[in-house]
């Protein structure tokens, strides 16, 4: 099977993702076509099968997360994919996997907008979206990949977040990153570290299904296993059934947050560049952080101290690194293809002197080396 030996191979970005998935252990896929990610879909419809997996095109995007939450329950690992218009519809399903605690994966891949907007151009507008789309307070775990390597890494690694802690987790790309060839080396299943969702290890009798152990995580099995379920959209108690109790409603709000807390550690990631000495900082992400380390490097050759911080986790956003480092620093550039919606989390972070530049395009057009050289010889 292509799994066994994966080896050296030209890949898109969108295919990677697929690949990262299938090796994660994703055995279920509902979407619906839309560009730039559509990719992932056609991939999947022909992989699938061969792992005695589930492909499903469904008739909306909103259609297509319900059923992944719905093959997440029944014991799968699924996901979808899709770009923004279909994320907006996905918001109330995802809503729903958060006060549920159902693992899922969800890939938006980022194009210009709002509605229709640029369907074939690349953007970062989607950020904050994937934070706060749906209603409520609610943990979420939201990466960013920024090459060929990263789709078929972050995408393991969303699928082990999402499993370990029961929480949906969203991976953002865009045009760029998902239509990318470049040649990775992949590696082989042995190599790969792959996590499954904790079952109990009580009896049926005793078992509730929202009864969370010392990480603030129920333990979860599948519907037809034996056990007793009752899952709903409703704030719940321990049992699963809806609740009243103001007690039991605050220290669920609050037990969903702590599960995420207790995890930073290994959720919250970031990549750095010439740190050790930077007295001008940048802080990217996605493929514009590709462009951000070339501009780096090419100012660190003339002598400039210019480091970078690459976001992978973009939330819970990693303020445990990002702070400390406007404290060394005297100025920061973040540039985003967006108005500007990382750029005010490092204002939030930051409690220094140190200033905060954005850089920021919005016309469908990539941010190059080129022009962050000229914004950070400015600074």
């Amino acid at each position: 099977m292509f799994l066994d030996n994966m080896g050296r191979r030209l890949l898109q970005g969108n295919e990677a993702i697929v690949y990262g998935a299938l090796a994660a252990g994703c055995r279920f896929f509902a979407g619906y076509p839309i560009t730039p990610a559509s990719e992932i879909s056609e991939l999947f419809s022909r992989l699938l099968p061969q792992t005695d997996g589930t492909f499903i095109q469904m008739e909306d995007e909103i259609a297509s997360i319900g059923a992944v939450v719905g093959a997440s329950l029944a014991g799968a690992k699924g996901m979808t994919a899709t770009s923004g218009p279909g994320f907006s519809l996905m918001q109330e399903n995802l809503g729903f996997a958060c006060v549920a605690e159902v693992p899922c994966v969800i890939v938006n891949v980022m194009r210009g907008g709002p509605s229709t907007g640029l369907p074939t151009c690349p953007s970062q507008g989607d950020v904050q979206m994937a934070r706060w789309g749906t209603h409520g307070d609610h943990p979420i775990v939201v990466l960013a990949v920024s090459s060929v390597r990263d789709c078929f890494s972050l995408i393991i690694k969303a699928f082990n977040i999402s499993e370990k802690y029961r929480v949906p987790v969203i991976v953002l790309s865009d045009e760029i990153v998902a239509h990318t060839r470049e040649c990775v080396v992949l590696p082989s299943k042995e190599e790969i570290y792959v996590v499954d969702r904790i079952k109990p290890s009580v009896p049926p009798e005793w078992y509730h299904p929202y009864e969370a152990d010392r990480r603030e995580v129920p333990p979860m099995v599948a519907f037809g296993e034996g056990y007793r379920h009752h899952v709903t959209g409703l704030i719940h108690d321990e049992r699963g059934y809806p609740t009243q109790n103001s007690k039991e409603i605050e220290a669920f709000h609050r037990r969903l947050t702590r599960k995420i807390t207790l995890g930073f550690q290994e959720i919250q990631m970031t990549s750095g560049y010439f740190l050790d000495d930077a007295e001008i900082l940048v802080i990217a992400y996605g493929s514009v952080a590709r462009s951000a380390l070339s501009a780096v490097q090419s100012l660190r050759d003339r002598g400039f101290k210019i480091g970078l911080v690459q976001l992978i986790t973009l939330f819970p956003f990693p303020r445990s690194v990002v702070s400390p480092l406007l404290e060394k620093c005297r100025a920061v550039l973040v540039p985003e293809m967006n108005m500007g919606q990382i750029s005010r989390e490092v204002q939030r972070v930051n409690r220094t002197d140190c200033r905060v530049v954005k850089y920021n395009r919005v016309d469908g057009r990539f941010i190059t080396p080129k022009e962050l050289i000229k914004s950070l010889l400015k600074i």
